[in-house]
């Protein structure tokens, strides 16, 4: 067999990547020059229109005599699980910067990854023919954190293909060849997997040892689960069904499995008749999620079309969460745990678009951990599930170690935006003279929900950040609950730290009277923390004229009149319910 190579890209997000892989394949004749478009390997719609990568995609090239495959990682900070799922598969990495940009947090991150599996680094410097590109800065930029000589960098343009032939010499040369044991049982790592209406199971395998035919039995160490592998292949980019897969390829086996959890990611697949001997190779497991949000249709007609959307979501997205849930302003519907608010935005529009579904989206949370006075330990991701304060003895949050770059002259609206959101500073490094580097320690609840969008607000869009899940610890946060008419509404509270729950609560309730429809009597709305009241609005009655008819005669007789309606609003005060509508719930969480 001809030597086989496998790298993937890793880059920040709209460093070029995908467009790197568009002009690799044009050059080694994988995809006709007819059937070329931009963003080849971007297959979803939603990929293609902003601009993003969203799912890994692995294609098989052939340069020269030998076979690469490469696959295209997404390089936002929300899919970072599926960068460390292809690193896994491969022995090398292209690390594409770009020129006019320089290094970014992302970068920094996908590549301590790629140096902790020990793989061979290719730097590559992209879009070097902006008029914006500083060369050599951010060559110096490169050597500063990989080291070696300038002369180890490649210099390209991907929209163009200048030098690109030379990053596929460079594949062929630097990173060392795929080990191609023989006479050894089959083990595969499943590095993704999805489900097809026609083929069951697809897994998206890196064979290490053996070899694979269609119809062989497979077992799948990690499930314990075995079935017949219905067909093997390679991607180009489309799937290539071939006669065998052999150890050092990347290829997909249809398993004929009817659900994808039991195809899990990070599972070894090997022959049924060789379970018993093998070892499963290092897996990882599947990623935790990090925002909670609830998803109800907003006509509720439309709750088992939903559910069909949620049970198609989660054949194909094995890092969503699904649990039904009954809210009681929205009626039944499902809570979902996300990687992160793009991860969410993403989920969303595609049920709104594919599905056709018209959604109410609540208030995105993180998960708590509380213990109550018997000690024992419960997982919170919701406000209905934090207990009376009675009752809690203490509560820890999750916290998130924050990697930041930005140009010097931004630092002081970064600084001001980290202490808005309790960021605590570590450390400090200046890369040179235009850009620092900044290490913080946050609650995670501060920066999943809408960190990301406000530091590209204050950085003019030249700040870029990056986190890993940190330790937890004691947090002082309370459930803020929101009562109109004396009923709390369990729909509009949220867990909140103590010392923001009155400013919130205020804005709540400032909000809520504005959008509530008036009543025939007064509404007090109020926010409280346990059976302290923070905030109070009262919402007018409407007022009806029950005079206008009373013309002439005695004062008492329109004494007696506004009398009785007075005692009516009370009666009706006292017992009357306020239906509150959808929009007004929305427009509470709106900032």
């Amino acid at each position: 067999m001809s030597n086989i190579y496998n790298f993937c890209i890793i880059a920040h997000i709209d460093h070029g990547k995908s467009t790197l892989a568009d002009r690799m394949l044009e050059l080694t004749g994988t995809v006709e020059a007819r059937q070329m478009k931009e963003q080849l390997l971007d297959s979803m719609e939603l990929e293609r229109e902003k601009g993003i990568t969203i799912k890994l995609q692995p294609v098989r090239m052939k340069w020269q005599d030998d076979v690469l495959n490469l696959i295209d990682t997404p390089g936002h900070v929300d899919f970072q699980y599926e960068v460390s799922r292809s690193l896994q598969a491969v022995e090398g990495a292209i690390l594409l910067v770009d020129a006019s940009q320089g290094v970014q947090a992302q970068t920094l991150a996908n590549l301590y990854l790629a140096v902790e599996q020990g793989l061979e680094i290719i730097p590559v410097l992209n879009k070097i023919d902006l008029p914006a590109a500083d060369v050599p800065k951010v060559t110096e930029e490169i050597l500063k954190i990989l080291g070696g000589s300038a002369d180890d960098i490649l210099k390209i343009s991907a929209k163009t293909g200048e030098g690109v032939e030379a990053v596929l010499d460079a594949v062929a040369q630097r990173i060392a060849p795929a080990q191609q044991p023989e006479g050894k049982p089959l083990r595969a790592l499943i590095f993704d997997s999805f489900y097809d209406d026609y083929k069951g199971v697809v897994a998206y395998v890196r064979v290490f040892e053996g070899s694979i035919k269609a119809r062989d039995e497979i077992a799948f160490l990690g499930t314990n689960v075995s079935d017949r592998a219905v067909e093997v292949g390679t991607f180009a980019p489309s799937w290539q069904p071939s006669k065998q897969l052999q150890a050092g390829e990347i290829g997909y086996i249809a398993t004929g499995l009817k659900e994808v959890r039991n195809a899990r990611v990070g599972d070894t697949i090997t022959l049924a008749s060789s379970k018993a001997k093998v070892e499963a190779l290092s897996g990882f497991s599947i990623p935790q999620p990090k925002v909670y949000a609830g998803i109800f249709p907003r006509q509720g007609d439309d709750l088992a079309q939903l559910r069909e959307a949620m049970d198609q979501l989660i054949l194909n997205d094995a890092s969503l969460q699904v649990t039904e849930e009954r809210n009681e302003a929205l009626g039944q519907g499902f809570r979902c745990g996300f990687l992160g608010m793009l991860h969410l935005e993403i989920i969303q529009e595609r049920l709104q678009r594919e599905f056709n579904l018209d959604l109410v989206v609540t208030a995105p949370s993180v998960a708590y951990k509380v213990w109550n006075m018997r000690g024992e330990e419960n997982e919170v991701t919701t406000p209905a599930q934090f207990p009376d304060p009675t009752h809690i003895d203490r509560v820890e949050e999750r916290y998130a170690n924050i990697t930041l770059l930005t140009p010097s002259k931004y630092l002081g609206a970064v600084f001001e935006l980290m202490k808005e959101h309790e960021g605590d500073l570590l450390k400090q490094d200046h890369l040179d003279a235009d850009r620092v580097q900044l290490e913080y320690r946050m609650p995670l609840r501060e920066l999943v929900v809408d960190l990301y969008d406000q530091l590209k607000s204050a950085t003019s869009g030249y700040g870029s950040l990056s986190y890993e899940l940190g330790q937890w610890q004691r947090a002082d946060v309370v459930k803020l609950t929101v009562l109109v008419n004396h009923h709390p509404v369990e729909a509009l509270s949220i867990i909140v730290t103590r010392h923001k729950a009155e400013a919130l609560g205020k804005r709540i309730v400032h909000k809520l009277k504005d959008v509530i429809p008036r009543q025939q009597f007064a509404v007090p709305i109020q926010a409280a923390v346990g059976g302290t009241v923070v905030a109070r609005e009262t919402m007018s009655a409407l007022r009806k004229d029950v005079t206008a008819g009373l013309y002439g005669g005695d004062v008492t007789r329109k004494r007696k009149v506004l009398e009785k309606q007075k005692k009516g609003k009370q009666k009706l005060a006292k017992g009357g319910k306020v239906e509150i509508p959808t929009d007004a719930y929305l427009a509470v969480f709106k900032k």
